[in-house]
Formats: C-alpha cells, sequence, structure tokens
C-alpha cells in the first residue's frame, strides 16, 4: 500500500503490509544504538487548584509527585497501549511535574539501548502525567485542559537528533 493518489510522493508505508492489514515493523536487523527522547506537555489550571497543588492541600494527595510516578508507569507500559510499538528495554525514564503560572509543566526523558527510538514512550509518560493531574485536580477544576504534548528532543538512530523548534511563547521569553 502507498500513500493516497495524487500525494508529493508515492511511497510505501512502513506500518502497512501488502494486504493493507496494519502490521508492526520488523527492526531485527537494525544495530543496538543509544536512544532517548525528551517530551512535555502541560495542564492549564485555575488559581484554586494551582494554590491547593502549591499547599499541598488536594484531597487525593501530592497532585505533582503522582503524576510524576504515573508517567513512569505509563512509559514502562507503552507497548500496550499504542498497537504497533515495539517492547523496548527501557534503561531510564526522568519525568518531572512543575506547577508553573496557571499550569502544571511535565517533562519525561526516557533512554533505552535498542533498535527503536523511545519517543513513544516519552510522550505517553507526558500524556499520562497530565491525565492524572486532571484526576488529582478535578474536584476543585473541572475546567482543566491538556495542551502543547509533544517532543523536545531526541537523539540516536538513523535519523540522528531532532530538536523541536521553540514555540511562540518561549520566543517572546
Amino acid at each position: 500500500m502507498t500513500n493516497s493518489p495524487g500525494s508529493p510522493a508515492t511511497v510505501p508505508l512502513s506500518h502497512v503490509a501488502p494486504d493493507g492489514a496494519a502490521r508492526m515493523v520488523d527492526v531485527g536487523d537494525k544495530p543496538i544504538t543509544a536512544r532517548s527522547a525528551t517530551a512535555e506537555g502541560f495542564v492549564r489550571v485555575s488559581a484554586e487548584l494551582a494554590r491547593a497543588i502549591r499547599e499541598n492541600s488536594v484531597k487525593k494527595g501530592s497532585v505533582l509527585e503522582v503524576a510524576r510516578l504515573a508517567g513512569i508507569l505509563a512509559a514502562k507500559r507503552t507497548d500496550e497501549l499504542i498497537p504497533l510499538c515495539h517492547s523496548l528495554p527501557l534503561d531510564a525514564v526522568d519525568v518531572l511535574a512543575t506547577l508553573e503560572k496557571g499550569r502544571v509543566r511535565v517533562t519525561a526523558t526516557v533512554r533505552t539501548q535498542s533498535r527503536t527510538g523511545v519517543e513513544m514512550e516519552a510522550l505517553t509518560a507526558v500524556s499520562v502525567a497530565c491525565l492524572t493531574v486532571i484526576d488529582m485536580g478535578k474536584a476543585i477544576d473541572k475546567g482543566m485542559s491538556v495542551e502543547g504534548v509533544r517532543v523536545l528532543e531526541k537523539h540516536g538512530g538513523r535519523s540522528g537528533s531532532y530538536s523541536a523548534a521553540a514555540t511562540e511563547s518561549e520566543a517572546r521569553a
């Protein structure tokens, strides 16, 4: 199967079998290399919830710590959640959840020695940590939203390194 007719380049799709079925890519012949990825995401929170997080008075417990732990657990289970992801031996998962003005910022860095990258593990860690912030704080703030989930950087593998461009708000700062 290829891209749709009329698309700029008609190339075989890596995750589609000749019969059109979705498939996991065979990475068995790729070399094992050091790989890492860092992702970020944000949860918009009300002033009331921000105050409760800062004072550690949310009834369910420490929002930032529970979110951090949820992110670590999520990274380890990415292959169970994303159908075509490979199971990877993770060497390290670092998740940080911090309270900023009007939002919680979550970053995750994942490292492995493997045949494929860990971008999905970093994104899954951030996404689940952000959802955990919502779960922990929903009794105080029902209007929270997750924003800006993206890969900040990745290293290793055939495609080398990638660093995301600064967002408009980062460029203005």
